[in-house]
């Protein structure tokens, strides 16, 4: 709202200042410092009132370490982290914007269902919470309503890097870069990491169609964007485990995304690096600096030892947010990378619960590959403290996040 009333005082009367609201990284960083202060300030008192109302975390008796001391803790905390980026992308950001009404949209809806499920598990005494395939119908309604708006929506298009020897040069000096980007395009591309052309069309699924196969490659698209939005947010949801990991580690790989949709958006960055140009996908930056805000101000609380759990509330919001920044700016196929802490921790359940039952079949008795899962539960089982494990999980996530940005250049 604050970007059109000084864009408005800019154009109208010239008001000194009012022209910084234009430039996104004046209000991205504006949205970071509002969404940190909100997460902080008002952080402890949304604890306290879920104190008061005695919304406290069921503990499993898994026979770890500190486990016991953890009842009560109060639950829930994604609240914090939702009115925390919500409140400054109000604020800051362009709200006509298919990619900020998109994540917002986002935002609401994995934060009801993810709700819904603390709501039972706390007040119903429901230790499963919300039913399964419940969870499972949410995230696959977002996940086709996403695919939809992404390729239909006629705001979202790219404009791809021209062959080298198709531009046009002048006095040895490459023309404006817009001339090197062909025009806007509805496209199912992507990117690909570590090839050379660093591009995928999901249309080449289809090839025994022939010509036809652009005709039905939002199929292929819409498909891929619900596996992934479900995967990843299910990830999320199993990295909350111990004291300030699944927030920890979702800063880090939302704070990689932020620079890839900087540049995603930023024709001269794109041009220079050689990456797809993706008009108007850099206003995604001012949502994503309020989201890392919000993250890190509830990382105040929630680390070791923690105040509040962010709950399904918050894990299943995170992991969906992350999954469609990912698809917005064509980096999904990087998410194995950017996001490798989800990823491991969902394969350690898949594996360890495949081994079971496979081993049950063919011995009578079931045989386990971790000590337990998911992954950190394993190091925790030998005997490794949580804040050190969390620390090691972090850094990490910054290892796979810097290799995640050379993949800009190495090819």
């Amino acid at each position: 709202m604050l970007y059109y009333l000084f864009k408005y005082l800019d154009e109208t009367y010239q008001v000194s200042g009012a022209g910084l609201f234009q430039y996104i990284t004046f209000r991205s960083a504006m949205a970071f410092a509002f969404s940190l202060l909100i997460s902080t300030i008002f952080g402890k008192k949304i604890i306290n009132v879920l104190r008061r109302l005695q919304v406290g975390e069921s503990i499993r008796d898994l026979g770890l370490d500190g486990q016991k001391q953890k009842s009560g803790t109060p639950t829930m905390g994604g609240i914090i982290i939702i009115l925390a980026t919500l409140v400054p992308v109000l604020l800051f950001a362009k709200l006509d914007s298919v990619y900020i009404i998109l994540l917002i949209i986002t935002t609401l809806w994995m934060g009801t269902i993810g709700f819904v499920d603390d709501y039972i598990k706390v007040f119903k005494k429901d230790k499963e919470g919300l039913k399964g395939r419940f969870k499972i119908i949410g995230q696959v309604v977002l996940g086709l309503l996403v695919g939809i708006i992404l390729y239909f929506n006629p705001d979202v298009v790219v404009k791809e890097k021209l062959p080298q020897s198709s531009i046009v040069k002048v006095e040895q000096q490459t023309i404006l870069p817009t001339k090197n980007f062909t025009a806007e395009k509805k496209s199912t591309k992507t990117t690909i990491p570590f090839v050379k052309n660093n591009e995928f069309d999901y249309k080449s699924l289809l090839w025994f169609l022939g010509d036809k196969a652009e005709d039905y490659a939002w199929i292929i698209f819409i498909a891929m964007v619900t596996f992934i939005i479900t995967g990843v947010s299910n990830g999320a949801n199993l990295t909350d485990g111990i004291d300030g990991l699944a927030a920890g580690t979702s800063a880090i790989m939302v704070a990689t995304l932020a620079i890839f949709a900087w540049i995603s958006g930023n024709i001269i960055f794109s041009d220079y690096l050689n990456v797809m140009y993706i008009p108007n996908s850099g206003e995604m930056t001012v949502f994503i600096s309020a989201f890392v805000g919000g993250i890190v101000g509830f990382l105040w609380y929630n680390a070791y030892p923690a105040q509040v759990f962010m709950g399904d509330t918050g894990s299943l919001t995170i992991g969906s947010i992350i999954a469609v920044l990912a698809i917005a700016v064509r980096k999904e196929l990087l998410l194995p990378l950017i996001a490798g802490v989800f990823v491991a921790e969902n394969l350690s359940v898949i594996l360890q619960v495949s081994y079971f039952k496979f081993t049950k079949r063919k011995y009578g008795e079931g045989r386990r590959i971790f000590l337990m899962s998911p992954l950190h539960h394993h190091y925790q089982k030998k005997g490794y403290h949580e804040s050190k494990i969390v620390t090691r999980f972090w850094i990490v996530g910054i290892f796979l996040a810097v290799l995640s940005i050379l993949t800009l250049k190495v090819r």
